[in-house]
Formats: structure tokens, C-alpha cells, sequence
């Protein structure tokens, strides 16, 4: 990867020319790039389970990267070149076993080739840049009133996701998992998705909108709570009486604000476990909103971190495909549930266990509060 590495002069050039069209990528803690980063870089935020998808080959850098409309994903490369930094590597290392942990920054370049695209990393870091370029170099220090004024951009990772979507429901789409730029891990395929609501913890279900028309179905289980995270789905039996709705207005597109519900969807779960009743959140297809706001709950009430909750809801339905909007509202309320940072998968392990196996549902041990 030597011959990847671009040096501080070289930058400094490409910086003094208007024309270049030369992309920035700051591969380095969201709290570095805050205090000082390279002028007109971007920011990274990328959540382990997002890593992980970049690594497997099964999530394109590109389609992170806003500034590409629709149709134009496979062109990037002629939108400009990359170069990425983190803080002070002159050699990257390429690992070649699957055990070795790459860098984000070795992932992205990665990718990056993979992807057909042109890209390069900066030898010594930002440490070595800022030192000979310091006028080339924005520190939120030296502006209090800008940094405060102006949001700090973040475009590689969900907080800067460019969606391609027009349609108000995109579950309901075939073409959705390629426009919002989710992988295919999530879709659902014919004979793997069930056909009754997945149990996530005891009287929690996960289902789809057909499950909450199965009256049988919701009879054997006990459900006597549905929480329908649609705008326009019919509460099927709400006039009997027997079953006690509340209803999300949320449509699952990239402009709704799902997190907004996520207290009273909690409340309103808590209160079916309080009575040892059943509970079924559902949306259209149980890939994405309804996946969104169970995610939410076992964060809050398992304490656990956004990765560690996904995963326990991916073990039990493994089509769940939420949309990177809402991913990004998940992250929000992590940090609002002080549950660790996006760029920290260590994080989760240090955190109380609540959980110890993936077979028995009784070990998980829910909060009161």
C-alpha cells in the first residue's frame, strides 16, 4: 500500500487548487475531528454493525456518500478522488486475515479500490499535517460562534446518508434495499421469512401486518397489545375490544422522524409486559420500523448498546432491514441513553451483562424505570 500514500505536500497542492475535486475523509475520532481537521474534510461515523457490513462486501462506500443522484452510483469515481487520514499512520497495514482488525481507514481505502474508485491516504496522519499546514487545518477553537452556528458535516456514515427514495412507503418496495444502499442481508426471500410473529422477549413479539390480522394466531400467544407502527394499516379488532392498539404514524422513508415515538412506544410496550400480556409490534413488512422501535426498547430497558440490540433482534428474525435513517435516530438515542459511541465496539463489552444466552428467554432482565 506504499505506493497509496500521498505526502503532506502533495496535499497542501491539491488544496491550493480550486479546481480539484479531491474528497477529504478524516478516519479519525468523531471528538479529534471536532477539536482540529483538515479544511473541507468530512467526518466519519460508522457503527460497528456498519463496519461490519463494509468488511463483508456486503455495503458499498458509495453509498454513504452523498452528492450521487439516482442511477449514478456505479459513475462515483467520476465525482473526484479520495484521500483518507487518520492520525499519525505513515505505513497502513493491510491485514490479510480475517482475525486481524482493519483500521477504518484500511476498510474505507479497501472498499474504496474495490469499488473502482481512486484513493489514497496521507502519510504520516493529521498529526504530521497539522504540524507543517497549520493554515490549511479548521479548529472549532478558534470559532466558538461558527461551530455552535453550523452543523459539523458528517457524510461518510449514517448521519450523512444520501437515500435515493420517493416512495412514501418504501417497505412495500422491491427497489428499496438498492436505493437506500442497504445490503441484501436484510431482504426478505421467499421460504426464510416466517409466517407468524418472532418472539423477541417473553410477550414481545415481532411481526408484520398480516400477523396482526391472524386472529388465531395472536389468540395462541397471547397478544393483547398491538403496537402498529404504520400510517394508514387498520386496526383490525380495536372495535371489540379484546385488543388494545396504539398506532405510530410513520411512513418508512428517510424523512420520518421515528424516534420522536420512542417514549411513548416504550411506555406503551411496558405496559403490556407489566400484565403479562402479550405485545405485537408490527409494521408493513417487520423489516424496518417495527425493528426500529424494538431495537429502541431493548436498548432502554436492557441497557444495551445499538450493536448489541440489533443483533440480539437479527439472531431471532434475520431479515430485519431498517432504513439508515432510522439507524442514525438509533444512534442518537444511544448516546442520549449514554450507552458508549459509534466509534467504540468495545464499549458494549464493558457493559453489564443482561443476557447469557441466545435459547433461553428468561435470563433477560428488563428495567424498571
Amino acid at each position: 500500500m506504499e505506493n497509496l500514500g500521498r505526502s503532506v505536500g502533495w496535499l497542501q497542492a491539491e488544496l491550493g487548487t480550486r479546481t480539484s475535486c479531491l474528497r477529504i475523509v478524516d478516519c479519525r475520532r468523531r471528538e479529534l475531528y471536532d477539536s482540529s481537521h483538515v479544511e473541507g474534510a468530512l467526518s466519519v461515523a460508522l457503527p460497528g454493525l456498519m463496519r461490519r457490513r463494509l468488511r463483508k462486501g456486503n455495503l458499498s462506500v458509495q453509498a454513504l456518500i452523498p452528492g450521487s443522484s439516482k442511477g449514478e452510483t456505479a459513475g462515483l469515481p467520476r465525482a473526484g478522488r479520495f484521500l483518507l487520514y487518520d492520525e499519525s499512520t505513515s505505513v497502513p497495514q493491510w491485514h490479510g486475515s480475517e482475525e486481524e482488525e482493519e483500521s477504518v481507514l484500511v476498510m474505507l481505502l479497501r472498499r474504496l479500490w474495490e469499488e473502482g474508485c481512486e484513493a489514497y491516504y496521507l502519510q504520516g496522519g493529521f498529526s504530521r499535517f497539522q504540524a507543517q499546514c497549520p493554515q490549511h487545518c479548521e479548529t472549532n477553537l478558534d470559532d466558538d460562534s461558527s461551530a455552535s452556528s453550523s452543523p459539523v458535516p458528517v457524510v461518510l456514515g449514517i448521519g450523512g446518508l444520501c437515500i435515493h427514495s420517493d416512495c412514501s412507503d418504501a417497505e412495500s418496495d422491491p427497489e428499496r434495499d438498492h436505493l437506500s444502499g442497504m445490503d441484501s442481508e436484510g431482504a426478505s426471500t421467499p421460504g426464510q421469512t416466517p409466517s407468524f410473529p418472532v418472539q423477541i422477549l417473553p410477550h414481545l413479539y415481532l411481526g408484520s401486518a398480516s400477523d396482526s390480522g391472524n386472529k388465531d394466531i395472536l389468540a395462541e400467544l397471547g397478544i393483547r397489545y398491538i403496537l402498529n407502527v404504520t400510517p394508514n394499516l387498520p386496526n383490525l379488532f380495536e372495535e371489540n375490544g379484546n385488543i388494545r392498539y396504539k398506532q405510530i404514524p410513520i411512513s418508512d422513508h428517510w424523512s420520518q422522524n421515528l424516534s420522536q415515538f420512542f417514549p411513548e412506544a416504550i411506555d406503551f410496550i411496558d405496559e403490556a409486559l407489566s400484565q403479562n400480556c402479550g405485545v405485537l409490534v408490527h409494521c408493513l413488512a417487520g423489516i424496518s420500523r417495527s425493528v426500529t422501535v424494538t431495537v429502541a426498547y431493548l436498548m432502554q430497558k436492557l441497557h444495551l448498546s445499538l450493536n448489541d440490540a440489533y443483533d440480539l433482534v437479527k439472531r431471532k428474525k434475520s431479515n430485519i432491514s431498517p432504513n439508515f435513517n432510522f439507524l442514525g435516530q438509533l444512534m442518537d438515542f444511544e448516546k442520549s441513553l449514554g450507552r458508549g459511541t459509534p466509534d467504540d465496539d468495545s464499549v458494549a463489552a464493558q457493559q453489564q451483562a443482561f443476557f447469557t444466552t441466545t435459547t433461553n428467554d428468561d435470563v433477560f432482565q428488563l428495567d424498571s424505570t
